[in-house]
């Protein structure tokens, strides 16, 4: 079988957020992504299916998921490397300091997946261990590969994305900075809607317009409809993230006018498109009828996942140094 090409020229160590790429990365990492999921037919006779053969890849999970671990897993071995789960609790500094796990990772594996609190503990494991690649999979400040899934389905509706707008309706969490930050990139507008007290991070704001190109702009609303208006494509999340349980009944109350349901959609361009990470919660943050609509993208989301992650390791584990 012919080797596999080379898909990258620069090493990049980590993936703690979509900042970490420079817009070409990101641009090259989507293209990857693409060409990965239309060779996933091929089984093991497609270009890159023993691209990480002989690699192994760490997962450790604090808090619980169903696409990330799974695509994670399915990623590293389609790719033909290997996956070591770990367990959370032996693992996240409650034993041993976050600094002593991971100088013992990286004499282990090339890489570990993390999804858990705090950023924090991210870049301190990362700065401890300067051979382990270390990603993101998800923090309550950021979850960057759902944003590069999230770019990829839009790409593939759209073809370019240059000048488009995505409104965000509800809280401003992790999954809004993390959108936000690669659709400035891009060069595509946003829109966040939020009510008071649960609006976008400024940091989030300042970072998104320090790294905009082609003109994108952020715009932040209170009301809805105004920040749907015109939009091609609506996207929106849980009202009440992992670890935030005890505010439900409070952010039901908060958030209710801000439900995405068909006279919101109505809002927006002919066609657009609804969005959303998953898991949903149909008649709080958006009616069954518009998250079983034609317009509705979050399956394809959800599978752009698995082909982001076969890129994003790739890119990381098989670069060439500069």
């Amino acid at each position: 079988m012919t080797p596999p090409p080379s898909v990258g020229t620069r090493a990049r160590k980590d993936f703690l957020s979509v900042l970490d790429f420079e817009p070409l990365e990101l641009e090259r990492c989507l293209d990857l992504a693409a060409q990965m999921k239309a060779d996933r037919s091929l089984g093991r006779d497609a270009p890159m299916a023993n691209i990480l053969g002989g690699r192994h890849v760490a997962t450790l999970f604090e808090k619980a998921s169903l696409r990330t671990r799974t695509t994670f897993e399915i990623a590293v071995r389609e790719l033909g490397g290997d996956v070591a789960a770990l367990q959370a609790d032996v693992a996240l500094g409650r034993r041993e300091a976050v600094a002593d796990v991971a100088r013992s990772l990286e004499r282990w594996v090339d890489a570990v997946v993390i999804r858990t609190f705090s950023q924090r503990l991210l870049e301190e494991l990362a700065a401890a261990a300067p051979k382990l690649h270390v990603i993101n999979a998800l923090t309550d400040e950021e979850h960057p590969c759902q944003a590069l899934a999230d770019c990829l389905t839009l790409r593939e509706q759209w073809g370019s994305l240059r000048g488009r707008t995505i409104a965000y309706v509800g809280d401003g969490n992790n999954v809004a900075v993390s959108l936000t930050h690669a659709a400035a990139m891009l060069g595509v507008h946003v829109h966040v809607a939020s009510p008071d007290g649960y609006h976008l991070p400024h940091a989030a704001v300042q970072q998104a317009t320090s790294v905009a190109r082609f003109g994108a702009r952020l715009r932040l609303f209170t009301d809805a409809a105004d920040a749907v208006a015109g939009a091609d494509a609506v996207y929106t999340d849980t009202w009440t993230s992992m670890g935030r349980e005890a505010e439900a009944d409070r952010r039901r109350q908060t958030f209710a006018p801000y439900q995405v349901n068909e006279s919101l959609m109505a809002f927006a361009k002919p066609g657009a498109l609804f969005m959303h990470c998953l898991p949903a919660h149909q008649g709080e943050e958006v009616t069954t009828e518009v998250f079983e609509s034609g317009a509705s993208v979050v399956f394809e989301q959800a599978e752009n996942r698995l082909h982001c992650q076969k890129a994003l390791l790739t890119i990381l584990l098989t670069a060439v140094p500069a």
